[in-house]
Formats: C-alpha cells, structure tokens, sequence
C-alpha cells in the first residue's frame, strides 16, 4: 500500500473512531439524564409519597424487576440484532437501536403505572445493542494491535456521558422527576438523526455474511463461539463480571439515598465525578497502560482494582468517603477494553457482530438475574428482618465476583498468546 492510500485509510478510520465515539457520548447522556431520578419515579409509580428508607427500598426491588425486563430482552435478541449487523452492516442497527432508545424514553416519561415502565423497558431490550453493535463497528476500522485501546474509547465516551448525563439529570429533576426522560428522548432522537447523515458504514458489503437463524438466538450464538476456545474460556470471567459491574447502575442509588440521605443532586455530582475518572481511564490509562502491561495483565489489574473499590463502598461510613475509592474502582477500566481486544483478535470480521452479540447475550443472563440478586441483598439488608443492617452487602457481593474472576483469569492464562500476555510491540495510537 502506497504512503499515501495509507495514510487517507488512517484518517478514515480516526473520523470513524470520532463518529462512534460522538455517537456513544449522546447515548450515554441520555442514560445518565435518567439515573438520578429512576427510584423517585418508580417509588411514585408504587404508592409512595415520601421518599423514606422504606420507599427507597421498595423502589429497589422494583427497579430490580425493571432491569431483569431489560435483560431478558437483551439476551434474547441480542444474538438476532448481532448477526443482522454482520448481513445488514452496523450502521443501521444503530440507528434503530438509538430510535428505540427514545421511544422508551417517552413511554418511561409518560407512564401512569408501574407497568408501562415495564413495556418501555421491554423494548430498549430488544433493540438495545448499541454498545454490542459499537463494539463491532471499533473491531472493522480498527488494527488487532490497537483494538484494546479503540475499545476504550466506548469506555471514554461512557465515562463522559455520566459527566454530563447524571449532572444535567439532577438538576433538572428538581423541576419534576419525569422531564429528564423527555429530554434523554430527544437526545437519542438527535443521536439517530447523526447516525442517517454522518456515521459511514464500516462493514463493506462484500465482508457480509449470510443470515443464518441457527446462530441467531442464544443458544445457536453460544453453540457458535465453542468454535473459539479462547472465547469459550472467557464466558465465566465474563459472567462474574457482569454480575458485579451491575452493582453500580443498580444498587448507587438506592444505597448512597439510604445510607447517606443524599438529594438528587448530590447523586447528579457523584456520577459526574465518576465519570470524569472513567473517561480518563478509558481515554488516556487504556491507551498507555495495556500496551505496556499486556492485556492480559491489565484486565487482571482491573478486575482486583474493581474488587477493592467495591468493598470499599460497602464499608464507606461518610459520604465523602465514596470519592476516594470510586478512584481505585476506575481502573477497572482496564478489564473490558483487554478482554474484548483478546476476543477479537480470534474471530474474523465477519464474525465479529455475532460474536459481540453473544457476548451480549451471555451478559443479558447475568443481567437478569443480578439486578434480583442484588437489590435482593439491599432490601433484605435494610429490612428489619435482617439480623443486622448493611446496606452495603451488595457491594461486598460484586467484590468478591470480581475477585473470583480474577483468580479465573490466572487459571485460564495457558490459553493466551504471547502477545496477549507480554507488553505490546507497537504503541496504540
């Protein structure tokens, strides 16, 4: 290849990197507008006037069924929206993933019972693959060297969003607790649009793959990745994993309202500084220190940096103290980007959709069944039937996933390559 076809492929992939990462940003936003809010809103919807440390514990085991809709979904269309992206391309999948994104959003704002947040929660399930969908697109334009790295980037725009997203979300709640869904509605409508006119296509049509219904539901998609060994040995670390990263957007809220009796606007700032440090660890800590560590050791870092920090938040007995130790949660940051670059690089990429979507679909179990297990542990640990109060169990529970994942990690070793295991040759960039 000529310097110069070269050097206008580099830029085509960096303009692709800033499309996606613009697109996830939006996204992100729109989610984080909602967060502050979704327990009032929830404990409003189940009889409650006064948000006490019953209601909040209520709305826990509420917003615990409303998560495992959303994951039921997640992992059963998962397989079908990953494989349409590898026949139909990614860019449309997005699109209609984001605009099913909204149509939750106004559902959600507009409900008049409980259930219609279940109807709106159902559909962001079923088409709410746009991270998975994200993951493929970064796989296509992006060179196996610099894959762990290009996945932060998902992780950056996460990070991000949760600055402006939760910050704008708590201040606007105070002038109701239903206008941050409208504007999360817009914002994902606004995200749609600039995927129609600017986010280009990264899956050429003649990389596409037949359709295949076999391999496009969860069992079909698990039966598919055994074909991968590497893949296959990753499904239990990633399991624990999920299951403990579900403690944050599940149980933050309900626990920092009970424990510390904190406003929405407390819990606005607290995931906006959470999210400064995220981005930071996803833009800039991915991108110097898996390339140094090896992504091997980096996602063993982050999964024990994520087990402290989550203990950490179990024994916090002040407010402020929860600042801290999200500091060292951060780096868990180095887990995901690791992990999903060393899949990657086992599947060709007409397979990556299908393999992502799996992944998901595998995820989409953990999710079903952590929100219960977790806001479970909550409510029954702030009930009087507990032998004795701690709030923080659940996130004692998501340590030590994290914990064993990572002793998996060890045992799992003599399935990577070198490369996986030894600093990289080349700087990602």
């Amino acid at each position: 290849m000529s310097n110069g076809t070269q050097s206008t492929a580099q830029v085509g992939s960096r303009l692709a990197l800033v499309f996606i990462f613009i697109t996830m940003l939006i996204d992100t936003m729109g989610l984080g507008l909602t967060i502050p809010v979704g327990p009032r809103i929830i404990a409003e919807l189940t009889g409650h006037t006064v948000m006490n440390g019953k209601a909040m514990s209520d709305a826990a085991w509420w917003g615990g069924w409303l998560q495992t809709a959303y994951a039921g979904m997640l992992f059963l269309f998962s397989p079908l929206i990953g494989n349409l992206s590898d026949r139909l391309g990614r860019r449309p999948v997005l699109i209609v993933s984001l605009l099913a994104l909204g149509v939750d959003y106004v559902i959600t704002g507009m409900a008049p019972t409980i259930w219609w947040l279940f109807i709106g929660r159902t559909l962001s399930g079923i088409a709410g693959a746009s991270y998975t969908t994200a993951n493929a697109y970064i796989a296509d334009v992006s060179a196996p060297e610099k894959r762990a790295a290009n996945f932060g980037l998902v992780g950056a725009a996460f990070g991000i969003g949760f600055v402006l997203g939760p910050a704008l979300g708590g201040l606007i709640g105070h002038y109701g607790v239903r206008l941050p869904f409208f504007t999360a509605a817009g914002l994902s409508v606004a995200n749609a649009l600039f995927g129609m006119f600017v986010l280009k296509e990264s899956l050429p049509k003649e990389k596409r793959r037949k359709f295949e219904m076999w391999r496009a539901n969860p069992i079909g998609a698990l039966f598919a990745i055994r074909r991968h060994p590497v893949i296959f040995s990753f499904v239990a670390i990633y399991i624990l994993m999920r299951l403990a990263h579900d403690a944050n957007p599940v149980i933050w809220t309900y626990y920092v309202y009970y424990k510390f009796h904190w406003t929405t606007a407390d819990v606005g700032y607290s995931l906006a500084f959470l999210g400064i440090i995220m981005a930071i660890a996803y833009g800039f800590l991915t991108r110097t220190l898996i390339p140094k560590l090896g992504e091997a050791r980096a996602a063993y870092i982050g999964l024990m940096s994520g087990a402290i920090g989550f203990a950490g938040y179990a024994f916090a007995t002040q407010g402020w103290q929860m600042y801290p130790w999200m500091l060292v949660w951060a780096l868990m940051a180095l887990a995901m980007p690791a992990i999903n670059a060393i899949i990657s690089k086992q599947v060709p990429s007409n397979e990556q959709g299908e393999v992502q979507g799996a992944l998901s679909s595998v995820g989409g179990i953990t999710s079903i069944v952590s929100p219960i297990i977790l806001t479970d542990i909550f409510a029954y640990f702030t009930s009087p039937r507990a032998p004795f109060i701690f709030p923080g169990a659940a996130f004692l529970a998501g340590a030590a996933f994290l914990a064993l994942a990572a002793a998996l990690l060890i045992r799992a070793r003599h399935h990577f390559s070198a490369r996986d295991l030894s600093p990289a040759s080349e700087t990602a960039t």
